[in-house]
């Protein structure tokens, strides 16, 4: 019999070929991710999860609204995949936000397009419009809060 001893490869020697490449390709999706701006953007979104006074607000104000309630019927509450599905832009230090959600009634479905600014720590709405999207018979715009 033979007494020799079998040499052990090590992990490196073993998993080179397939580690180096991912790991250049992790470094070049890391660096494409943080230059892109998409790292503002989840913050955006993120921002507006945890802002649920912007839109609980807004609803009020729409269900304040004669008309829209004419048009949309009983509303919904809105969900945090409303909030994703929509866009949501802040500015001047998360005190301004400009953003889109979708809303539900039970006669119709729309957007609501939200500019706004906070103000001591409440939000103070420049802009609200309803735009109903579907049934198409019933497409139309309602300015809540007009634009000044």
């Amino acid at each position: 019999m033979h007494d020799e001893l079998i040499e052990q490869k090590s992990w490196w020697k073993k998993n080179w070929k397939w580690f180096l490449p991912v790991s250049m390709l992790i470094l070049i999706l890391t660096a494409v991710l943080f230059s892109s701006g998409i790292g503002g953007i989840t913050n955006n979104y993120a921002q507006a999860y945890s802002d649920e006074d912007l839109y609980q607000d807004a609803i009020e104000q729409v269900k304040s609204n004669s008309k829209a309630i004419e048009v949309l019927g009983e509303i919904q509450p809105i969900d945090k995949l409303a909030i994703l599905e929509g866009e949501v832009e802040y500015s001047n230090q998360n005190q301004s936000v400009s953003s889109s959600i979708r809303i539900v009634g039970s006669k119709a479905r729309g957007r609501i397009d939200i500019l706004a600014n906070r103000v001591q720590g409440k939000w103070n709405y420049e802009k609200i419009k309803l735009r109903i999207k579907s049934p198409p018979e019933k497409k139309q715009s309602i300015n809540i809060i007009p634009a000044e």
